[in-house]
């Protein structure tokens, strides 16, 4: 791959090709509420026990275990084992795409007149993680910080990271001069925000920037959700490193 060239994912490459019967399954395992509630709770990349996700879905470890079995047959999440214990997690990350993509169009599904999108939790608005890079308000605007400097291009499903913004990236220690390299994943692919309804950065430049906020303290990470608290830190990082104001 060439410096700053951002790659195409195309779903069906190197796959057999999808069939309907295949696309009602995975929709079906999907389409139940307690399944639906496992899936969401694994998108800040993290792996649970089976007795974490029940307590999220609100059901008996032991119908959470059933649950969780025709998740996994499907494809969508898989298990680490460590020690005793064994270790849930999303697939990879198109599973995450998939799920934020039914998250948008859930919720522009409206019972009476609405203008206000995305969650209704403030901090969940204002930073969270969508699997494993930055979203909410923070995502996006670190995604409207890097085009405003040139770094980077966004047009309409694709992204490219410009060579001037690779090198800026690695002299700020967020991306590894190989970065991307030998992944199959795109290399930085816009991802539509559920909340803010424009794009913020997925894919791997997009996972650099949230594993550097996260080890450099400028976020952490909030225990009841996916949402991120930006730190006193973060915040003068945040505006010295993109240019960015944040109230917290």
């Amino acid at each position: 791959m060439l410096p700053g060239r951002a790659l195409r994912w195309r779903p069906t490459e190197g796959r057999q090709m999808v069939t309907a019967n295949g696309m009602a399954e995975v929709a079906a395992a999907v389409g139940e509420p307690a399944r639906a509630a496992m899936l969401t709770a694994l998108m800040d990349g993290r792996a649970l026990t089976a007795s974490e996700l029940a307590r999220v879905a609100a059901i008996t470890p032991q119908t959470a275990s059933s649950h969780l079995a025709r998740l996994i047959a499907v494809g969508l999440i898989a298990v680490e084992r460590q020690g005793r214990h064994r270790y849930h997690r999303l697939a990879n990350p198109a599973v995450a795409q998939m799920i934020e993509g039914i998250m948008q169009i859930a919720g522009g599904i409206q019972v009476r007149p609405r203008a206000r999108t995305g969650p209704r939790d403030l901090a969940m608005r204002a930073a969270r993680t969508c699997y494993d890079h930055l979203a909410g308000q923070l995502g996006v605007d670190i995604a409207d910080a890097l085009q405003a400097r040139g770094a980077m291009v966004i047009d309409g499903d694709g992204a490219l990271l410009t060579a001037s913004g690779r090198a800026w990236m690695c002299d700020m220690g967020i991306l590894k001069p190989d970065a991307g390299k030998h992944s199959a994943r795109p290399f930085c692919r816009p991802c539509l925000d559920w909340s803010e309804r424009r794009p913020h950065i997925a894919g791997v430049l997009g996972a650099a920037i949230c594993t550097h906020a996260l080890e450099q303290s400028w976020v952490r990470r909030r225990e009841a959700n996916r949402a991120l608290e930006i730190t006193p830190k973060g915040r003068i990082a945040l505006k010295a490193t993109f240019g960015i104001s944040c109230a917290g």
